[in-house]
């Protein structure tokens, strides 16, 4: 059963969506007024997670890392920037 989020498993996932978030950053954007408050959102997401793996607590920082993503994944698929990696984004290549 995978019910446990150990430091390896938040470092994976803290990976992935650096990852992630570095190809949205740097990808062409179709409308910049709506990438930049997703890429905000993603940023106070990110420094949740951080917030909270710093404090312990790793199914906090495990959930807003996921919120984190969610951003970018939506971003993704509503085309607002270009991103061709289906690893990182629920997208097609």
């Amino acid at each position: 059963m995978n019910n446990v989020v150990s430091d390896e498993k938040l470092a994976h996932y803290f990976s992935v969506t650096q990852r992630a978030l570095d190809m949205a950053q740097s990808a062409p954007v179709v409308d910049a007024a709506s990438v930049e408050i997703i890429l905000d959102m993603v940023s106070r997401y990110v420094s949740d997670a951080q917030h909270f793996a710093k404090k312990g607590d790793l199914v906090l920082a495990f959930a807003a890392l996921n919120y984190a993503h969610g951003w970018l994944d939506c971003g993704a698929r509503l085309g607002l920037f270009v991103v061709r990696d289906s690893t990182l984004f629920t997208v097609d290549e």
